[in-house]
């Protein structure tokens, strides 16, 4: 046994007992593939998953599974990845968690966990951002637009889920699926904005929905849940507290509650004993210290009670350059029906005993995929929308140019893949010979200031080449297309090249990129990276794989093999 798959097998048994985070695999050893397809349980099987290494024979003999195990106590943050603007809910035994994807597609992810701390892919929402050209960047682009502060929620009479959010401060879209691996569909559009929404699903199978900014406003809609019946204002934040959105609603006890954040250091939550009030205010928390070193106070997320009853908070921290990560914390009720959340030493505790909960197996966030096809799993999501006739999977990601252009921010066909914290390698195997001169493929480290490694082809021949110095403005259009920082030349049609992320919480975080002509040997290219951890853009950073023309459409690149592993 190699000492990678001996140290591969280590980490699987001390994820199982719940020694390494959340139950996640640090690298699934050479050659895995992500081969099964993954039920959820209430309907079709989704599409195939990184999943860790399994050691017996079966259907999938390359696949590395692991089954957490209970453990004493689980660590903060569940899950180091960028999910933010939470929305959780249980559906009988399984949890779901709903997040933000802006720009990307397809939106609005969902996880799944079966114990609140160990978190897999299950599907999306939004199967394609369907709200104008700029979301194709084929008539404008959308950054920083799109998804974001939206709702999930299960209605247990039609057994069916619902996603709902406002897309350019304009119209409210709403998704139906009897499954979260879908498929999705559009349900209905509401011409009104339900800013930062929280969707109830009353006892009596009213639905209503709860959103805003500074104002609180609750609407109640039509049982088919597609057209408004009725809609009031229910509160007005004081100018002491200053700005209060987010909202999730939830039923307890004959009590009605809006859960509320105050951006981006409070937690506060309204209730009355009537869906449209009055309405009492209480602070929840207020600068409460976080769990994760150099980031921000745990808030907006969403509550959810278990099975047996016990209730808990997940919320995120903005944690940048990696992103906003989830944190899971314990809350009890006082005796007047307010929640509070379990404290240790006064702030969110970096670990607490582990839930009630029975583990069951998970695919992990870390991982393998060769691209058998014949979809994408559910951890990749593509920098806008894509050219559906540019790529294809079997066996291999087939990614032609999809746009001739300059500006990497400006190309089509960018795949992307969240990065595992505190830090993480993407390795990824490109098939290069299919390039036409003028191509530009690689490896990217990628957000509003960005780099990456990779081959340009010009003149009949290959060269390898680190780019820094992408950059966007405030208004996120492109103000730097980059400058070449180092080259080599390179004369094969096959090359290995990897990105090294430091994304914990700070200033002056670093990536650094190499590349190997075999897959085994690596050697460095180019300088240090420094990532950008200024907040506006949103979402963090992500490994981008991206294939597009200078000159003309008609070359094309075979991702082979991706590998996310930690440290």
């Amino acid at each position: 046994m190699s000492r990678r798959r001996l140290r591969a097998v280590f980490v699987a048994v001390a994820a199982a007992a719940g020694l390494v985070g959340a139950g996640l695999v640090a690298g699934t050893p050479a050659g895995a593939t992500a081969a099964c397809p993954v039920s959820d349980g209430a309907g079709p099987a989704s599409s195939p998953v990184l999943t860790s290494a399994r050691l017996t024979s079966a259907a999938c003999t390359t696949n590395v599974e692991v089954t957490p195990q209970p453990a004493a106590s689980y660590g903060n943050p569940v899950l180091w990845q960028d999910f933010a603007d939470i929305d959780v809910i249980r559906v009988n035994d399984t949890y779901y968690y709903s997040a933000s994807t802006m720009h990307y597609s397809p939106g609005a992810p969902i996880l799944r966990s079966y114990d609140l701390v160990n978190w897999e892919f299950a599907g999306h929402s939004v199967p394609r951002l369907d709200f104008g050209s700029k979301y194709d960047l084929t008539g404008g682009r959308g950054y920083v637009r799109g998804i974001w502060a939206s709702f999930l929620n299960h209605r247990a009479s039609n057994n069916t889920f619902y996603w709902g959010g406002c897309v350019d401060f304009a119209n409210t879209h709403i998704y139906t699926a009897t499954a979260v691996a879908g498929p999705w569909q559009r349900h209905t559009t509401i011409n009104k904005c339900y800013y930062d929404a929280g969707l109830l699903v009353d006892d009596n199978d009213t639905m209503y929905v709860a959103y805003g900014n500074g104002n609180i406003s609750v609407a109640q809609l039509s049982a088919d849940g597609k057209t408004e019946v009725r809609s009031q204002q229910v509160f007005s934040t004081p100018s002491s507290i200053g700005t209060l959105e987010g909202s999730r609603f939830y039923k307890r006890n004959g009590n009605y509650y809006i859960f509320l954040t105050r951006p981006a250091n409070g937690q506060y939550v309204l209730k009355a004993s009537n869906p449209f009030g009055p309405y009492t205010l209480h602070q929840v928390l207020l600068n409460m210290p976080g769990p994760i070193s150099g980031g921000g106070v745990p808030h907006q997320g969403g509550l959810v009670q278990t099975q047996h009853g016990q209730w808990y908070y997940l919320a995120f921290v903005d944690a940048y350059p990696g992103g906003r990560v989830p944190v899971l914390a314990p809350v009890s009720w006082t005796a007047d029906g307010w929640p509070q959340v379990q404290t240790v030493n006064g702030g969110w505790g970096a670990s607490y005993p582990f839930p009630n909960l029975t583990p069951r197996p998970v695919n992990p966030m870390t991982g393998v995929d060769t691209f058998p096809g014949p979809a994408l799993g559910p951890q990749w999501e593509w920098n806008h929308n894509p050219d559906t006739s540019k790529y294809s999977v079997s066996n291999g990601l087939r990614l032609q140019t999809a746009t001739v252009t300059n500006d990497l921010y400006s190309a089509r066909n960018t795949l992307t893949h969240r990065i595992q914290g505190p830090t993480s390698t993407a390795t990824v195997t490109l098939d290069l010979s299919g390039m036409r001169d003028g191509d530009r493929t690689g490896l990217a480290m990628l957000r509003d200031s960005s780099a990456w490694i990779g081959v340009k082809r010009e003149g009949g021949r290959n060269r390898l080449v680190v780019v820094n110095n992408l950059t966007m403005d405030s208004n996120w259009n492109t103000t730097n297309t980059g400058t070449e920082a180092a080259s080599t030349d390179f004369g094969g049609s096959r090359i290995w090249l990897r990105a090294n992320a430091d994304i914990r919480p700070g200033a002056g975080r670093q990536a650094r990129f190499s590349y190997s002509t075999d897959g085994v040997s690596f050697s460095s290219l180019g300088p240090a990276f420094t990532l950008n951890n200024n907040w506006t853009f949103f979402m963090g950073y992500r490994f981008a794989v991206f294939n597009h023309a200078t000159q003309a459409l008609g070359g094309a690149v075979t991702l082979q093999r991706f590998e996310l592993a930690t440290p």
